[in-house]
């Protein structure tokens, strides 16, 4: 093997601190909004911005409407960029993880239905080993997928469909994303009290006169179901669309519309707000709750920690919906 052949000159000369600028202004494309990220003023990150400008002799960012565009230069050096701050971390990172004397900060995205149902089996074990550790949480969204390659955020539970067919359709990680299923949930109807078609049998075409409401999951409007019923031929009548489960269900105390969701989650919120609970009348396969990472993070101990924790607490736990 040869000898690899260092510029320790040129080394000396580089800050780190300020690759670690450059990496998050591609990320924000605004000075202000790296400064507010990285703790810094905007004029600091401004001086930085010219440091860099000089060290790699490129202007690096062209000013728009629409913020900072990237040079070419800039986009050749992403991939490089993000590779070194990742390898620098695991090189600094202590090679042990003891979540008793440890103040880690965890951050993780879950889709709404998940947390009654995931939340409680672990959150106890979490602070009783790691009394200190901090666990953030936030909405899964379209970039989730994103935010996980970056290392902006750790983890992120949602929804995953079994046959790949349907995944193609519905949620398909991207390449380095690694996942582990936790357990299956199907589908329930939720209804208010006094609703007509508790007087009523209760059947597809039942099911399809009513009028629905949907929460938007994602970049696109339909779930799984309604590709389903597209392929014969069928749709719902959706009247309205809401961002989140909650709302939903909420919404459906005081309306006659019909809240398709996961069975754990419309068994939770229907106990809540007295309403009832109804089976989907439509052959609809079952679907997985997944926890998602992305593989840089696969040798890192306190990553690997809550992954097992996450993991060991949560497998197979919806199984009696």
């Amino acid at each position: 093997m040869g000898e690899v052949r260092v510029s320790f000159e040129k080394l000396s000369r580089l800050d780190l601190n300020l690759l670690v600028c450059l990496h998050v202004l591609i990320t924000e494309c605004s000075v202000t909004h790296a400064a507010k990220r990285l703790n810094l003023s905007q004029s600091a990150v401004s001086k930085s911005l010219t440091r860099l400008r000089e060290q790699f002799n490129d202007p690096l960012f062209i000013r728009s409407a629409h913020g900072l565009v990237p040079t070419p230069r800039v986009r050749a050096l992403q991939p490089y960029l993000e590779q070194l701050l990742r390898d620098i971390e695991h090189i600094t990172a202590p090679p042990e993880f003891n979540p008793a004397t440890s103040d880690r900060h965890f951050r993780m995205a879950l889709v709404e239905s998940a947390y009654p149902l995931f939340l409680p089996q672990f959150l106890g074990d979490i602070f009783s080993e790691g009394p200190n550790i901090i666990l953030d949480t936030q909405a899964w969204e379209p970039n989730t997928f994103d935010k996980l390659h970056s290392g902006e955020i750790d983890f992120g539970i949602t929804g995953k469909d079994l046959n790949p067919k349907d995944a193609m359709l519905t949620l398909m990680p991207p390449k380095g994303i690694v996942f582990q299923e936790l357990c299956r949930d199907t589908q329930r109807c939720i209804v208010r009290k006094g609703h007509p078609v508790l007087s009523q049998k209760w059947d597809q075409d039942n099911y399809l006169r009513q009028r629905h409401i949907q929460v938007r999951c994602g970049r696109d409007d339909r779930w799984l179901l309604d590709y389903k019923l597209a392929e014969h031929g069928l749709d719902r009548d959706i009247a309205m669309y809401v961002p989140d489960f909650n709302s939903a269900a909420s919404l459906c105390t005081h309306t006659d519309l019909v809240f398709t969701a996961p069975s754990h989650f419309a068994g939770h919120i229907a106990a809540q707000l007295d309403l009832v609970v109804l089976p989907l009348p439509y052959p609809l396969p079952a679907m997985a709750y997944t926890l998602f990472w992305h593989q840089h993070q696969e040798s890192e101990p306190g990553h690997t920690w809550l992954k097992n924790l996450i993991i060991s607490r949560c497998r197979g736990i919806a199984g009696n919906s």
